[in-house]
Protein backbone atom coordinates (compact mmCIF):
# COMPACT_ATOMS: atom_id res chain seq x y z
CA UNK A 1 0.00 0.00 0.00
CA UNK A 2 2.83 2.36 0.92
CA UNK A 3 4.66 1.64 -2.33
CA UNK A 4 1.49 2.38 -4.29
CA UNK A 5 1.09 5.77 -2.58
CA UNK A 6 4.75 6.65 -3.17
CA UNK A 7 4.46 5.71 -6.84
CA UNK A 8 1.28 7.78 -7.18
CA UNK A 9 3.00 10.75 -5.49
CA UNK A 10 5.98 10.40 -7.78
CA UNK A 11 3.74 10.36 -10.87
CA UNK A 12 1.84 13.39 -9.60
CA UNK A 13 5.08 15.35 -9.13
CA UNK A 14 6.27 14.33 -12.58
CA UNK A 15 2.99 15.50 -14.16
CA UNK A 16 3.23 18.82 -12.32
CA UNK A 17 6.80 19.25 -13.52
CA UNK A 18 5.82 18.55 -17.14
CA UNK A 19 2.95 21.01 -16.86
CA UNK A 20 5.32 23.59 -15.38
CA UNK A 21 7.79 23.42 -18.28
CA UNK A 22 5.11 23.60 -21.01
CA UNK A 23 5.45 26.60 -23.29
CA UNK A 24 3.16 29.61 -22.73
CA UNK A 25 -0.24 29.46 -24.39
CA UNK A 26 -2.63 31.95 -25.94
CA UNK A 27 -6.41 31.96 -25.29
CA UNK A 28 -8.00 29.23 -27.36
CA UNK A 29 -4.65 27.72 -28.38
CA UNK A 30 -3.80 24.74 -26.14
CA UNK A 31 -0.49 22.93 -26.20
CA UNK A 32 -0.88 19.52 -27.84
CA UNK A 33 1.50 17.10 -29.58
CA UNK A 34 0.76 19.06 -32.79
CA UNK A 35 -0.01 22.62 -31.70
CA UNK A 36 1.42 25.58 -29.84
CA UNK A 37 1.06 29.32 -30.36
CA UNK A 38 4.09 29.48 -32.71
CA UNK A 39 2.78 26.78 -35.06
CA UNK A 40 -0.79 27.90 -35.67
CA UNK A 41 -1.68 30.08 -38.68
CA UNK A 42 -0.41 33.50 -37.66
CA UNK A 43 -3.22 35.47 -35.94
CA UNK A 44 -4.01 38.87 -37.39
CA UNK A 45 -2.68 40.78 -34.38
CA UNK A 46 0.76 39.21 -34.83
CA UNK A 47 0.99 39.95 -38.55
CA UNK A 48 3.09 43.08 -38.28
CA UNK A 49 5.42 42.91 -41.30
CA UNK A 50 4.78 45.53 -43.99
CA UNK A 51 6.40 46.00 -47.40
CA UNK A 52 9.36 47.90 -45.94
CA UNK A 53 9.79 45.17 -43.30
CA UNK A 54 10.60 42.64 -46.01
CA UNK A 55 13.04 45.02 -47.67
CA UNK A 56 14.85 45.13 -44.32
CA UNK A 57 14.58 41.33 -44.08
CA UNK A 58 16.44 40.98 -47.37
CA UNK A 59 19.01 43.56 -46.30
CA UNK A 60 19.75 41.15 -43.45
CA UNK A 61 19.66 38.03 -45.63
CA UNK A 62 21.54 39.45 -48.62
CA UNK A 63 23.89 41.96 -47.00
CA UNK A 64 25.78 39.58 -44.74
CA UNK A 65 29.26 38.13 -44.30
CA UNK A 66 28.32 34.94 -46.15
CA UNK A 67 27.06 37.04 -49.06
CA UNK A 68 30.18 39.21 -48.97
CA UNK A 69 32.39 36.11 -49.31
CA UNK A 70 30.23 34.45 -52.00
CA UNK A 71 32.64 35.64 -54.68
CA UNK A 72 35.34 33.32 -53.39
CA UNK A 73 33.29 30.31 -54.52
CA UNK A 74 32.62 31.79 -57.96
CA UNK A 75 36.27 32.64 -58.58
CA UNK A 76 37.28 29.18 -57.37
CA UNK A 77 35.42 27.78 -60.39
CA UNK A 78 37.83 29.73 -62.62
CA UNK A 79 35.56 32.64 -63.50
CA UNK A 80 37.01 36.10 -63.83
CA UNK A 81 35.55 38.90 -61.72
CA UNK A 82 33.15 40.13 -64.40
CA UNK A 83 31.82 36.65 -65.14
CA UNK A 84 31.37 36.12 -61.41
CA UNK A 85 29.24 39.26 -61.21
CA UNK A 86 27.10 38.08 -64.17
CA UNK A 87 26.59 34.76 -62.34
CA UNK A 88 25.59 36.72 -59.24
CA UNK A 89 22.97 38.66 -61.20
CA UNK A 90 21.41 35.52 -62.70
CA UNK A 91 21.57 33.59 -59.41
CA UNK A 92 20.13 36.52 -57.46
CA UNK A 93 17.18 36.87 -59.82
CA UNK A 94 16.39 33.15 -59.54
CA UNK A 95 16.61 33.40 -55.74
CA UNK A 96 14.03 36.19 -55.90
CA UNK A 97 11.61 34.04 -57.97
CA UNK A 98 12.06 31.02 -55.67
CA UNK A 99 11.51 33.21 -52.62
CA UNK A 100 8.14 34.35 -53.97
CA UNK A 101 7.12 30.77 -54.77
CA UNK A 102 8.26 29.24 -51.46
CA UNK A 103 6.83 32.13 -49.44
CA UNK A 104 3.41 32.06 -51.09
CA UNK A 105 1.87 29.57 -48.65
CA UNK A 106 3.02 31.71 -45.74
CA UNK A 107 1.58 34.83 -47.31
CA UNK A 108 -1.76 33.18 -48.16
CA UNK A 109 -2.24 30.63 -45.36
CA UNK A 110 0.05 32.15 -42.69
CA UNK A 111 1.86 28.88 -41.95
CA UNK A 112 5.57 28.14 -41.95
CA UNK A 113 7.65 25.38 -43.50
CA UNK A 114 7.26 23.16 -40.43
CA UNK A 115 3.48 22.96 -40.76
CA UNK A 116 3.49 23.02 -44.57
CA UNK A 117 5.44 19.76 -44.57
CA UNK A 118 2.47 18.09 -42.90
CA UNK A 119 0.17 18.30 -45.91
CA UNK A 120 2.99 17.21 -48.27
CA UNK A 121 4.67 14.51 -46.18
CA UNK A 122 1.88 13.47 -43.81
CA UNK A 123 1.53 14.29 -40.14
CA UNK A 124 4.30 11.89 -39.09
CA UNK A 125 6.28 11.98 -42.30
CA UNK A 126 6.76 15.75 -41.83
CA UNK A 127 9.24 15.03 -39.04
CA UNK A 128 11.81 13.96 -41.63
CA UNK A 129 12.32 17.24 -43.56
CA UNK A 130 11.96 19.21 -40.34
CA UNK A 131 14.65 17.23 -38.51
CA UNK A 132 17.01 17.31 -41.51
CA UNK A 133 16.74 21.10 -41.75
CA UNK A 134 17.25 21.52 -38.00
CA UNK A 135 20.27 19.18 -38.02
CA UNK A 136 22.05 21.05 -40.81
CA UNK A 137 21.21 24.39 -39.19
CA UNK A 138 23.08 23.36 -36.03
CA UNK A 139 26.39 23.40 -37.89
CA UNK A 140 25.64 26.54 -39.87
CA UNK A 141 24.57 28.34 -36.71
CA UNK A 142 27.76 27.26 -34.96
CA UNK A 143 29.78 28.58 -37.91
CA UNK A 144 27.88 31.88 -37.98
CA UNK A 145 28.32 32.27 -34.21
CA UNK A 146 32.05 31.62 -34.50
CA UNK A 147 32.35 34.29 -37.19
CA UNK A 148 30.29 36.58 -34.97
CA UNK A 149 32.66 35.88 -32.08
CA UNK A 150 35.66 36.70 -34.26
CA UNK A 151 33.97 39.97 -35.26
CA UNK A 152 33.42 40.77 -31.58
CA UNK A 153 37.10 40.08 -30.91
CA UNK A 154 38.10 42.47 -33.72
CA UNK A 155 35.77 45.14 -32.32
CA UNK A 156 37.22 44.81 -28.82
CA UNK A 157 40.74 44.72 -30.25
CA UNK A 158 40.13 48.09 -31.89
CA UNK A 159 39.59 49.56 -28.40
CA UNK A 160 42.26 47.49 -26.64
CA UNK A 161 45.18 46.83 -29.02
CA UNK A 162 46.71 44.37 -26.57
CA UNK A 163 43.60 42.21 -26.90
CA UNK A 164 43.91 42.24 -30.68
CA UNK A 165 47.48 40.95 -30.45
CA UNK A 166 46.77 38.10 -28.00
CA UNK A 167 48.38 34.92 -29.33
CA UNK A 168 47.21 32.40 -26.70
CA UNK A 169 45.32 29.44 -28.14
CA UNK A 170 43.06 26.66 -26.93
CA UNK A 171 41.77 23.35 -28.34
CA UNK A 172 45.12 22.24 -29.69
CA UNK A 173 45.86 25.56 -31.36
CA UNK A 174 42.62 25.70 -33.39
CA UNK A 175 40.98 28.42 -31.26
CA UNK A 176 42.42 31.77 -30.16
CA UNK A 177 41.51 32.70 -26.60
CA UNK A 178 40.36 36.13 -27.76
CA UNK A 179 37.96 34.47 -30.23
CA UNK A 180 36.44 32.31 -27.47
CA UNK A 181 35.88 35.45 -25.40
CA UNK A 182 34.28 37.02 -28.46
CA UNK A 183 31.98 34.00 -28.98
CA UNK A 184 30.79 34.15 -25.35
CA UNK A 185 30.03 37.87 -25.64
CA UNK A 186 28.31 37.27 -28.99
CA UNK A 187 26.02 34.66 -27.42
CA UNK A 188 25.08 37.11 -24.66
CA UNK A 189 23.88 39.56 -27.33
CA UNK A 190 22.15 36.72 -29.16
CA UNK A 191 20.24 35.55 -26.06
CA UNK A 192 19.07 39.10 -25.36
CA UNK A 193 17.97 39.66 -28.96
CA UNK A 194 16.05 36.37 -29.10
CA UNK A 195 13.96 37.56 -26.16
CA UNK A 196 12.21 39.75 -28.74
CA UNK A 197 9.36 37.91 -30.52
CA UNK A 198 9.85 37.53 -34.30
CA UNK A 199 6.90 39.84 -35.01
CA UNK A 200 8.73 42.69 -33.22
CA UNK A 201 12.19 42.31 -34.72
CA UNK A 202 11.87 45.00 -37.41
CA UNK A 203 13.70 47.69 -35.44
CA UNK A 204 16.67 45.49 -34.47
CA UNK A 205 16.84 44.43 -38.12
CA UNK A 206 17.00 48.09 -39.20
CA UNK A 207 19.90 48.72 -36.82
CA UNK A 208 21.72 45.64 -38.09
CA UNK A 209 21.21 46.59 -41.74
CA UNK A 210 22.33 50.18 -41.29
CA UNK A 211 25.44 49.16 -39.36
CA UNK A 212 26.61 46.58 -41.90
CA UNK A 213 25.77 48.85 -44.84
CA UNK A 214 28.08 51.40 -43.21
CA UNK A 215 30.79 48.71 -42.99
CA UNK A 216 30.40 47.84 -46.68
CA UNK A 217 30.44 51.48 -47.81
CA UNK A 218 33.49 52.23 -45.65
CA UNK A 219 35.45 49.23 -46.93
CA UNK A 220 34.53 49.99 -50.55
CA UNK A 221 35.54 53.66 -50.21
CA UNK A 222 38.87 52.71 -48.60
CA UNK A 223 39.63 50.06 -51.21
CA UNK A 224 38.83 52.05 -54.35
CA UNK A 225 40.39 55.30 -53.09
CA UNK A 226 43.68 53.53 -52.45
CA UNK A 227 43.89 51.58 -55.72
CA UNK A 228 41.83 53.79 -58.09
CA UNK A 229 40.75 50.55 -59.78
CA UNK A 230 39.02 47.24 -59.17
CA UNK A 231 42.26 45.56 -58.14
CA UNK A 232 44.16 42.63 -59.66
CA UNK A 233 41.22 40.20 -59.70
CA UNK A 234 39.62 42.32 -62.43
CA UNK A 235 42.76 42.02 -64.56
CA UNK A 236 43.00 38.23 -64.34
CA UNK A 237 41.73 36.11 -67.19
CA UNK A 238 39.13 33.38 -66.73
CA UNK A 239 40.54 29.89 -66.38
CA UNK A 240 37.68 27.43 -65.80
CA UNK A 241 38.81 24.58 -63.57
CA UNK A 242 36.65 22.00 -65.36
CA UNK A 243 34.96 22.35 -68.72
CA UNK A 244 34.28 25.66 -70.42
CA UNK A 245 33.17 29.07 -69.17
CA UNK A 246 29.50 28.13 -69.58
CA UNK A 247 29.82 25.19 -67.21
CA UNK A 248 31.78 27.32 -64.71
CA UNK A 249 29.07 29.99 -64.74
CA UNK A 250 26.37 27.34 -64.31
CA UNK A 251 28.27 25.96 -61.32
CA UNK A 252 28.52 29.48 -59.93
CA UNK A 253 24.81 30.15 -60.33
CA UNK A 254 24.05 26.85 -58.61
CA UNK A 255 26.39 27.83 -55.77
CA UNK A 256 24.41 31.04 -55.25
CA UNK A 257 21.13 29.10 -55.20
CA UNK A 258 22.62 26.57 -52.77
CA UNK A 259 23.90 29.33 -50.47
CA UNK A 260 20.42 30.84 -50.18
CA UNK A 261 18.58 27.52 -50.62
CA UNK A 262 17.77 27.15 -46.92
CA UNK A 263 16.50 30.73 -46.85
CA UNK A 264 14.23 30.30 -49.86
CA UNK A 265 12.93 26.96 -48.55
CA UNK A 266 11.95 28.63 -45.27
CA UNK A 267 10.48 31.84 -46.74
CA UNK A 268 7.04 30.96 -45.41
CA UNK A 269 8.49 31.09 -41.87
CA UNK A 270 8.62 34.88 -42.36
CA UNK A 271 5.98 35.65 -44.98
CA UNK A 272 3.33 34.37 -42.56
CA UNK A 273 3.92 37.60 -40.60
CA UNK A 274 2.76 39.72 -43.58
CA UNK A 275 0.07 42.22 -42.62
CA UNK A 276 -1.62 41.99 -46.03
CA UNK A 277 -1.45 39.93 -49.23
CA UNK A 278 1.50 40.61 -51.53
CA UNK A 279 3.40 42.56 -48.86
CA UNK A 280 6.54 40.38 -49.23
CA UNK A 281 6.35 39.96 -53.01
CA UNK A 282 7.93 43.24 -54.16
CA UNK A 283 10.89 42.89 -51.81
CA UNK A 284 11.42 39.27 -52.84
CA UNK A 285 11.49 40.21 -56.53
CA UNK A 286 13.61 43.35 -56.11
CA UNK A 287 15.39 43.51 -52.75
CA UNK A 288 16.50 39.87 -52.72
CA UNK A 289 18.54 39.92 -55.95
CA UNK A 290 19.65 43.52 -55.40
CA UNK A 291 21.12 42.88 -51.93
CA UNK A 292 22.75 39.59 -52.95
CA UNK A 293 24.32 41.11 -56.06
CA UNK A 294 25.50 44.32 -54.37
CA UNK A 295 26.99 42.62 -51.30
CA UNK A 296 28.88 39.94 -53.22
CA UNK A 297 30.11 42.47 -55.82
CA UNK A 298 31.44 44.73 -53.07
CA UNK A 299 33.10 41.68 -51.54
CA UNK A 300 34.88 40.91 -54.83
CA UNK A 301 36.01 44.54 -55.33
CA UNK A 302 37.23 45.06 -51.75
CA UNK A 303 39.02 41.70 -51.63
CA UNK A 304 40.68 42.43 -54.97
CA UNK A 305 41.83 45.91 -53.92
CA UNK A 306 42.95 44.66 -50.52
CA UNK A 307 45.15 42.05 -52.20
CA UNK A 308 46.95 44.86 -54.00
CA UNK A 309 47.29 46.95 -50.82
CA UNK A 310 48.17 44.43 -48.10
CA UNK A 311 49.39 41.57 -50.30
CA UNK A 312 46.89 38.94 -49.10
CA UNK A 313 43.64 37.56 -50.45
CA UNK A 314 41.22 37.90 -47.49
CA UNK A 315 37.52 37.16 -48.09
CA UNK A 316 36.14 37.54 -44.56
CA UNK A 317 35.63 41.26 -43.77
CA UNK A 318 36.37 40.90 -40.04
CA UNK A 319 39.71 39.22 -40.79
CA UNK A 320 40.47 42.02 -43.25
CA UNK A 321 39.74 44.56 -40.50
CA UNK A 322 42.16 42.80 -38.15
CA UNK A 323 44.81 42.79 -40.89
CA UNK A 324 44.30 46.52 -41.51
CA UNK A 325 44.84 47.31 -37.83
CA UNK A 326 48.26 45.64 -38.08
CA UNK A 327 48.97 47.18 -41.48
CA UNK A 328 48.41 50.71 -40.17
CA UNK A 329 50.33 50.03 -36.91
CA UNK A 330 47.37 50.50 -34.55
CA UNK A 331 46.74 54.05 -35.72
CA UNK A 332 44.06 55.67 -33.51
CA UNK A 333 42.07 56.88 -36.53
CA UNK A 334 42.18 53.44 -38.11
CA UNK A 335 41.19 51.75 -34.86
CA UNK A 336 38.16 54.05 -34.57
CA UNK A 337 37.07 53.06 -38.09
CA UNK A 338 37.70 49.37 -37.38
CA UNK A 339 35.61 49.56 -34.20
CA UNK A 340 32.52 50.75 -36.05
CA UNK A 341 33.14 48.46 -39.03
CA UNK A 342 33.63 45.50 -36.69
CA UNK A 343 30.43 46.40 -34.86
CA UNK A 344 28.67 46.32 -38.22
CA UNK A 345 29.97 42.77 -38.79
CA UNK A 346 28.71 41.73 -35.34
CA UNK A 347 25.26 43.14 -36.11
CA UNK A 348 25.22 41.39 -39.49
CA UNK A 349 25.99 38.04 -37.86
CA UNK A 350 23.30 38.50 -35.22
CA UNK A 351 20.79 39.37 -37.92
CA UNK A 352 21.61 36.48 -40.25
CA UNK A 353 21.66 33.98 -37.37
CA UNK A 354 18.15 35.01 -36.38
CA UNK A 355 16.73 35.31 -39.91
CA UNK A 356 18.11 32.13 -41.50
CA UNK A 357 18.85 29.94 -38.50
CA UNK A 358 17.24 30.63 -35.16
CA UNK A 359 13.60 31.40 -35.97
CA UNK A 360 13.24 28.76 -38.70
CA UNK A 361 15.11 25.98 -36.87
CA UNK A 362 13.47 27.02 -33.61
CA UNK A 363 10.09 26.45 -35.22
CA UNK A 364 11.32 23.11 -36.59
CA UNK A 365 12.23 21.96 -33.09
CA UNK A 366 8.91 23.35 -31.89
CA UNK A 367 7.17 21.16 -34.46
CA UNK A 368 8.86 18.07 -33.01
CA UNK A 369 7.90 18.74 -29.37
CA UNK A 370 5.24 21.50 -29.42
CA UNK A 371 4.29 21.17 -25.76
CA UNK A 372 7.74 21.99 -24.47
CA UNK A 373 9.59 23.89 -27.22
CA UNK A 374 8.58 27.13 -28.88
CA UNK A 375 10.62 29.29 -31.26
CA UNK A 376 12.58 30.98 -28.47
CA UNK A 377 13.44 27.77 -26.63
CA UNK A 378 14.27 26.09 -29.93
CA UNK A 379 16.61 28.95 -30.83
CA UNK A 380 18.38 28.70 -27.47
CA UNK A 381 18.74 24.93 -27.86
CA UNK A 382 20.07 25.45 -31.38
CA UNK A 383 22.63 27.97 -30.09
CA UNK A 384 23.82 25.54 -27.43
CA UNK A 385 24.16 22.70 -29.93
CA UNK A 386 25.90 25.01 -32.39
CA UNK A 387 28.49 25.94 -29.77
CA UNK A 388 28.82 22.30 -28.70
CA UNK A 389 29.63 21.38 -32.31
CA UNK A 390 33.01 23.14 -31.86
CA UNK A 391 33.01 25.10 -35.14
CA UNK A 392 36.70 26.00 -34.71
CA UNK A 393 37.51 22.30 -34.87
CA UNK A 394 35.72 21.51 -38.11
CA UNK A 395 37.00 24.73 -39.69
CA UNK A 396 40.54 23.50 -39.08
CA UNK A 397 39.82 21.10 -41.96
CA UNK A 398 37.57 23.55 -43.71
CA UNK A 399 37.69 22.23 -47.26
CA UNK A 400 36.33 18.77 -46.43
CA UNK A 401 33.82 20.04 -43.88
CA UNK A 402 32.43 22.79 -46.08
CA UNK A 403 32.08 20.33 -48.95
CA UNK A 404 30.01 18.04 -46.74
CA UNK A 405 27.91 20.72 -45.07
CA UNK A 406 27.32 22.53 -48.37
CA UNK A 407 26.46 19.17 -49.87
CA UNK A 408 23.47 18.98 -47.54
CA UNK A 409 21.92 21.37 -50.05
CA UNK A 410 21.23 18.31 -52.19
CA UNK A 411 18.58 17.43 -49.59
CA UNK A 412 17.04 20.92 -49.46
CA UNK A 413 16.45 21.26 -53.21
CA UNK A 414 14.15 18.17 -53.39
CA UNK A 415 12.31 19.44 -50.29
CA UNK A 416 11.61 22.66 -52.20
CA UNK A 417 10.57 20.78 -55.34
CA UNK A 418 8.09 18.58 -53.48
CA UNK A 419 6.59 21.46 -51.52
CA UNK A 420 6.15 23.63 -54.62
CA UNK A 421 4.71 20.79 -56.71
CA UNK A 422 2.26 19.77 -54.00
CA UNK A 423 1.10 23.30 -53.18
CA UNK A 424 0.84 24.78 -56.68
CA UNK A 425 0.32 21.83 -59.05
CA UNK A 426 -1.43 19.14 -57.00
CA UNK A 427 -3.49 21.17 -54.52
CA UNK A 428 -3.79 24.41 -56.50
CA UNK A 429 -3.12 26.37 -53.28
CA UNK A 430 -6.12 24.85 -51.45
CA UNK A 431 -5.41 23.55 -47.93
CA UNK A 432 -7.58 22.41 -45.05
CA UNK A 433 -5.66 24.16 -42.30
CA UNK A 434 -7.28 22.61 -39.24
CA UNK A 435 -6.32 19.13 -40.44
CA UNK A 436 -2.65 20.13 -40.31
CA UNK A 437 -3.02 20.04 -36.52
CA UNK A 438 -4.89 16.71 -36.02
CA UNK A 439 -2.64 13.73 -35.48
CA UNK A 440 -4.98 10.84 -36.20
CA UNK A 441 -7.27 9.41 -38.89
CA UNK A 442 -9.63 12.38 -38.69
CA UNK A 443 -7.03 14.43 -40.56
CA UNK A 444 -7.08 14.23 -44.36
CA UNK A 445 -3.30 14.55 -44.14
CA UNK A 446 -2.90 11.39 -42.10
CA UNK A 447 -2.56 9.29 -45.26
CA UNK A 448 -1.21 5.82 -44.38
CA UNK A 449 -0.06 5.71 -40.74
CA UNK A 450 0.76 9.41 -40.88
CA UNK A 451 3.09 9.19 -43.90
CA UNK A 452 2.42 10.33 -47.47
CA UNK A 453 4.41 7.77 -49.45
CA UNK A 454 4.57 9.90 -52.61
CA UNK A 455 6.79 12.54 -50.97
CA UNK A 456 9.60 10.19 -49.79
CA UNK A 457 9.61 8.50 -53.19
CA UNK A 458 9.97 11.81 -55.06
CA UNK A 459 12.61 12.96 -52.58
CA UNK A 460 14.74 9.84 -53.07
CA UNK A 461 14.51 10.22 -56.84
CA UNK A 462 15.61 13.86 -56.49
CA UNK A 463 18.55 13.09 -54.21
CA UNK A 464 19.87 9.95 -55.89
CA UNK A 465 21.55 11.54 -58.98
CA UNK A 466 23.55 14.00 -56.86
CA UNK A 467 24.64 11.70 -54.01
CA UNK A 468 27.51 9.89 -55.85
CA UNK A 469 29.11 13.23 -56.74
CA UNK A 470 28.97 14.41 -53.13
CA UNK A 471 30.69 11.25 -51.93
CA UNK A 472 33.36 11.42 -54.65
CA UNK A 473 34.07 15.11 -54.00
CA UNK A 474 34.35 14.53 -50.26
CA UNK A 475 36.84 11.70 -50.75
CA UNK A 476 38.85 13.47 -53.46
CA UNK A 477 38.47 17.20 -54.08
CA UNK A 478 40.11 16.84 -57.51
CA UNK A 479 37.64 14.21 -58.74
CA UNK A 480 35.90 15.09 -61.99
CA UNK A 481 33.40 12.98 -63.89
CA UNK A 482 29.76 13.07 -64.85
CA UNK A 483 28.60 12.40 -61.25
CA UNK A 484 30.69 15.25 -59.87
CA UNK A 485 29.40 17.53 -62.61
CA UNK A 486 25.81 16.67 -61.65
CA UNK A 487 26.66 17.33 -57.99
CA UNK A 488 27.87 20.84 -58.89
CA UNK A 489 24.43 21.62 -60.37
CA UNK A 490 22.64 19.75 -57.57
CA UNK A 491 20.14 22.50 -56.77
CA UNK A 492 18.73 22.55 -60.31
CA UNK A 493 18.78 18.77 -60.63
CA UNK A 494 17.23 18.01 -57.23
CA UNK A 495 14.53 20.67 -57.45
CA UNK A 496 13.45 19.85 -61.01
CA UNK A 497 13.47 16.04 -60.62
CA UNK A 498 11.52 16.09 -57.35
CA UNK A 499 9.07 18.68 -58.70
CA UNK A 500 8.35 16.70 -61.86
CA UNK A 501 8.30 13.24 -60.27
CA UNK A 502 6.00 14.31 -57.42
CA UNK A 503 3.62 15.95 -59.90
CA UNK A 504 3.60 12.87 -62.14
CA UNK A 505 3.17 10.41 -59.24
CA UNK A 506 0.20 12.41 -57.95
CA UNK A 507 -1.27 12.54 -61.47
CA UNK A 508 -0.97 8.77 -61.86
CA UNK A 509 -2.04 8.02 -58.28
CA UNK A 510 -3.93 11.09 -56.96
CA UNK A 511 -4.11 11.62 -53.18
CA UNK A 512 -7.65 11.36 -51.91
CA UNK A 513 -7.72 14.80 -50.31
CA UNK A 514 -7.33 17.33 -53.11
CA UNK A 515 -9.59 20.37 -53.45
CA UNK A 516 -10.64 20.33 -49.78
CA UNK A 517 -10.06 23.47 -47.75
CA UNK A 518 -9.48 27.17 -48.43
CA UNK A 519 -7.16 29.10 -50.73
CA UNK A 520 -6.68 31.89 -48.18
CA UNK A 521 -6.66 31.82 -44.41
CA UNK A 522 -9.38 33.90 -42.81
CA UNK A 523 -9.64 34.23 -39.04
CA UNK A 524 -13.02 32.47 -38.96
CA UNK A 525 -11.91 29.56 -41.17
CA UNK A 526 -9.60 27.89 -38.69
CA UNK A 527 -10.22 25.97 -35.45
CA UNK A 528 -7.32 24.33 -33.64
CA UNK A 529 -8.89 20.95 -32.96
CA UNK A 530 -11.14 20.78 -36.03
CA UNK A 531 -14.31 20.01 -34.05
CA UNK A 532 -16.26 19.52 -37.27
CA UNK A 533 -14.28 16.34 -37.91
CA UNK A 534 -15.93 13.91 -35.51
CA UNK A 535 -16.22 10.70 -37.47
CA UNK A 536 -13.32 8.56 -38.52
CA UNK A 537 -12.97 8.15 -42.24
CA UNK A 538 -10.84 6.07 -44.51
CA UNK A 539 -7.23 7.13 -44.81
CA UNK A 540 -6.48 8.81 -48.15
CA UNK A 541 -3.75 6.85 -49.86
Amino acid sequence: MTNSKEESLHQSRWRKFLQYIEVPTDPGVPNTPWVNRDLIPMPKERRTYKIWSYFIYWCISGLCISGYAAGSTLLAYGLDARQAIVSLVIGGLIVGVLSVACGWMGERHHIGFTVACRFSWGMRGAYFPVVVRAFVTIFWDGLQAYWGGQAVAVTIGAIIPGFAHMKQTLAGGTLFTKDLIGVIIYYVFFIVTMRIPPERLQRPFIVSSVMFCGTLIGLLAWAVSNTHSGGPLFREQASPVHGGTGWAMLFGITAILGAWGGGTLGQSDWTRYANRPYAPTLSQFIAAPFCIIVCATIGIIVTSCAQEIVGSLIWEPFLLLATLQDYYNDSPRVRAAIFFAGLGCVCAQLGISIVLNSVSAGMDLSGVVPRYINIRRGAYLLAFLGLASNPWQYLSNASTFLTVISGFGIFFAPFSGILLADYFVVRRCVIKLEDCYIGDKRSIYWYRNGVHWRAPLAWVLGVFPTMPGLIMTTLDATAWNVWVRIFHIAFFVGLLISFVTFSVICWVSPPGNMGIGVSYHEESSFEVEGELETEEKEEPV
